[in-house]
């Protein structure tokens, strides 16, 4: 799938329409007089691309807050909602196809009932987004079994202008996610069967530390042994009370009585066992909590500002950090709590019954101690109950460890039945097989570009809290030199492309890439050649001075932007800046 244009428009107004073409894409920094220190962050062409990312399924915000700090530009937000700006991303499965098929993408800024996120005509409002990238996912990458890899996920390395994603070749996700994730959609990626099993590993870690936590101070096999003993400490109280002279009454009576104490002893290890859980949710919530950024974000801003006059290059700021950072606990706190409420009635329910047998149990030792043998029965009737409340905490205490123990081994059941031998001989001769098919491209293409070869490689690796087996991937250099990151990633952005073409893996056939001016000239001449030849499309943003003088005409160059012609075309007041 191939970008063929982008429209931007205010009120039914044209502001700019950018075409696409194979090869190099460029859009241009043409800004006199611009330093080492500077990027021409306010003219717009990091813009671009994000507005591209935006009709992905890309987040709004990324269009209107400063980079840096993060805050937003108010008459470029206020623009994008007066006017009603409306973005339209044309994709095409083959640009030399007229009838070929193709996907139209319409998103504007505004809200509620005047939003829009269609596609070819058709609106998906609803569901917070969930349903306009659902339908992306459909006509890009077809009905699939599992929603993971996500949409979302699987587009990231086609588009990288945050500097997370044109740092890192492989771990270019946020991060949040986790090595799981990231085999997920690897494996994908390579053509492999996957399967979702990330909400299961949370399950299990969860209940692994619930059953530590039961076992700190006696594991199971300790309290076996200590039911055994106060069973036979009880057998022998039993009998030494045979042997007294008890009324008829009172021997009915003290059974119902040690009845009683067993019943009473089994509710309130319930009871400790539902505030254990309870306690257990709580503390992790405060936890979670603790974890939402609450820092001086305006002394940090100073102390960011005074490092960015000693370090050039830096995009990202804390607040940006901090505000996605805030979100995700707040979608883990909310997944934590959900089953507070069923505890809260659970303990109301158990804490009412205990009060009942308390009562019962009350005028049952009313009654027994008015018997005339009770004076030599006390000291008896008092171990025993010790026993019998004791043997009953053990005993619950052992049942709660034994049923966490069939839980995870359920989990980790699931979890391998999930699986479907993933580590397997089998399987794993399969994915080093992809492996050498892609790495045969990958190495050939940086041979080509970089006169290196790249590679990736995986092993099997043992998640810590878990202990459940994945495959980490990471990349090499078979030349062993000091090849640059730049020329690693794009390598591998388009050694995939050539890849999925090969094996029928959907995919899409362009790549957006931000600060291509720390890219060589001569390396930005071969790779914009490479991607004409095999058809792939390359847009990249660029300072002009930095640009190769083959590369700086039309055939390259998509949209030129200056201080005198930014991409809205905003009349700016000076005193909204």
């Amino acid at each position: 799938m191939y970008l063929r244009e982008l429209t931007i428009s205010s009120d039914s107004q044209i502001i700019r329409r950018i075409p696409f073409h194979y090869g190099s894409n460029l859009i241009v920094d043409e800004t006199v007089g611009i330093t080492d220190l500077e990027t021409g962050n306010n003219i717009g062409k990091t813009t671009v691309l994000a507005l591209i990312d935006y009709c992905l399924g890309g987040d709004a915000e990324t269009i209107y807050k400063d980079s840096e700090t993060k805050k937003d530009i108010v008459y470029v937000k206020k623009f994008l909602i007066d006017k009603k700006v409306m973005v339209s991303l044309s994709i095409k499965e083959d640009l030399d196809i007229v009838d070929s098929k193709e996907i139209i993408i319409n998103r504007n800024f505004l809200s509620r009932n005047k939003k829009v996120m269609s596609i070819n005509g058709i609106n998906y409002t609803k569901n917070k987004g969930k349903d306009f990238e659902k339908e992306l996912n459909i006509l890009i990458y077809g009905e699939r079994e599992s929603e993971k890899p996500s949409f979302r996920q699987l587009i990231a390395h086609n588009i990288r202008y945050k500097d997370r994603e044109i740092e890192n070749t492989l771990k270019y996700l946020n991060n949040f996610t986790t090595l799981i994730e990231y085999e997920t959609l690897f494996l994908f990626m390579l053509g492999l069967p996957v399967l979702d099993r990330s909400q299961l590993n949370k399950k299990i870690k969860l209940e692994k530390e619930y059953k530590k936590r039961l076992e700190k101070e006696h594991s199971g096999t300790e309290i076996k042994f200590q039911i055994e003993i106060v069973k036979r400490t009880i057998r022998n109280l039993e009998s030494r009370k045979s042997k007294l002279n008890i009324n008829e009454n009172y021997e009915q009576e003290l059974d119902e009585l040690n009845q009683l104490k067993l019943r009473i002893a089994s509710i309130s290890s319930k009871i400790s066992d539902l505030n254990l859980r309870k306690q257990l949710l709580v503390e992790t919530e405060d936890e979670l909590q603790n974890e939402v950024s609450t820092l001086d974000v305006k002394e940090l801003r100073e102390i960011y500002s005074t490092a960015k006059k000693d370090i050039s290059g830096i995009q990202s700021t804390f607040e940006m950090m901090v505000q996605y950072h805030n979100k995700m606990i707040i979608e883990k706190i909310r997944f934590i709590t959900q089953d507070l409420p069923k505890l809260e009635e659970e303990l109301n329910i158990y804490n009412a019954s205990l009060k009942e047998l308390l009562a019962q149990e009350k005028l049952l030792v009313q009654s027994i101690s008015g018997s005339d043998t009770f004076q030599d029965l006390e000291k008896i009737i008092s171990e025993l109950t010790h026993e019998y409340e004791y043997l009953g905490e053990l005993s619950n205490s052992l049942k709660q460890i034994n049923d966490s123990e069939k839980v995870i081994s359920n989990l980790g059941d699931e979890i391998e039945l999930l699986d479907g031998g993933r580590f397997s001989d089998e399987f794993k001769n399969e994915l080093t097989e992809k492996l050498l098919d892609f790495n045969e491209i990958f190495a050939s293409v940086s041979t080509e570009l970089y006169g290196e070869q790249y590679g990736i490689t995986y092993e099997v690796r043992e998640d810590s809290k878990t202990k459940q087996n994945f495959y980490y991937f990471e990349c090499f250099n078979a030349n062993t030199s000091s090849g640059k990151k730049q020329g690693e990633i794009i390598c591998f952005d388009i050694a995939y492309i050539l890849f999925a073409r090969k094996n029928g893996i959907p995919h899409l056939d362009f790549l957006l890439n931000d600060k291509k001016e720390l890219m060589h000239g001569n390396q930005l001449k071969r790779v914009s050649n490479f991607a004409k030849t095999n058809k792939i499309q390359l847009i990249f943003s660029i300072l002009k001075d930095k640009l190769p003088t083959e590369l700086n005409n039309k055939d390259h160059i998509v949209l030129t932007l200056s201080d005198e012609d930014k991409l809205f075309r905003i009349e700016e007041d000076n005193s909204e800046l």
